[in-house]
């Protein structure tokens, strides 16, 4: 035996590396960064769209850290905002170590679906086909989904999960794991996302304000985390403005007397709560800021990058 031979029981050298969910809005992405990671880093709703920027999950498998980069869901741009989203959901594919295509396994192989595996052509990286929602289709269709998905572009693997239920994500999580290229862990073990608490906590302000209100307002409302203080009895104060971009929809967020707005941060305030650990105060302000879609700074501070057109 040489002496720079690893000692008998040595562990595995680690692997590490990014991987890109990529899928037309609402196929799953979000529950299944959530699914994979073990706990909530990324806001799921009924809404489409509702993930703006490079939000990452962070999962360690055995010997290996998985990097999820959940994109915003890919669809016809019609305007800035749709555009800087679609632009960054294909950076990330390119960017990444491995490209997972998430289709919904209902849908099938629809006008999205198709228009995102053409472009796929182009990605250099390995592809890893997941099928979602079979739960909700028979097993003839899912098999004959997955040899169409797979005559119109090469993939190294298919998947068939229901991210909401579990089943077939760990396997999936497995398989990611002995994927990714082997490399030091770029985060410390313990950390589930890269997405700052502030940033997250706006996140789930905002994912409340589309749950109670996914009718009546447009999803162009963005939350920004003011302030942050720990005090001394070990609770955190945080003070956040939603802003809207016109009178009508502030009118709405606040609701009659304020119960809107009230009842929003009182579910907000558990979530928050709940992944902290400690109690938890917060104070929302609704603010009208006309035309914010076109303002180069709130891209930034969605990590977008601002398109000129």
């Amino acid at each position: 035996m040489t002496d720079d031979a690893p000692a008998a029981g040595a562990p595995d050298a680690t692997r590490c590396g990014f991987v890109a969910l990529i899928g037309a809005p609402n196929v799953g992405k979000s529950t299944l960064v959530n699914g994979l990671v073990g706990s909530k880093v990324t806001i799921v709703s009924r809404k489409v769209q509702t993930t703006r920027a490079l939000i990452r999950g962070i999962v360690v498998e055995d010997n290996a850290q998985i990097i999820l980069v959940d994109t915003p869901g890919i669809f016809s741009p019609k305007r800035r905002l749709d555009r800087a989203m679609v632009k960054t959901a294909w950076s990330g594919a390119h960017d990444a170590d491995l490209v997972c295509v998430l289709l919904d396994a209902k849908s099938g192989l629809d006008e999205e679906a198709d228009s995102i595996l053409s472009k796929l052509a182009s990605v250099d990286h390995e592809k890893i086909l997941i099928l979602n929602k079979i739960d909700l289709v028979p097993r003839e269709k899912l098999l004959a989904l997955a040899q169409a998905a797979n005559e119109r572009l090469k993939f190294a693997n298919t998947f068939m999960i229901s991210a909401l239920s579990g089943d077939g994500v760990d396997d999936l999580r497995k398989a990611l794991a002995a994927a990714v290229p082997p490399g030091p862990f770029l985060y410390p073990e313990d950390q589930m996302s890269d997405a700052p608490l502030r940033s997250l906590a706006a996140e789930i302000t905002r994912e409340k304000i589309f749950q109670q209100l996914h009718q009546e307002l447009p999803y162009q409302s963005t939350v920004e985390t003011d302030s942050w203080t720990e005090r001394k009895d070990k609770s955190v104060r945080i003070e956040q403005t939603v802003f809207v971009e016109r009178e009508g929809q502030r009118k709405i967020v606040l609701g009659k007397g304020g119960a809107t707005i009230k009842s929003i941060g009182a579910e907000a305030r558990k979530e928050i709560a709940e992944i902290l650990g400690v109690p938890v105060h917060l104070f929302l302000f609704v603010k009208v800021r006309e035309n914010w879609g076109d303002d180069p700074d709130r891209y930034r501070e969605m990590g977008l990058e601002f398109p000129k057109e």
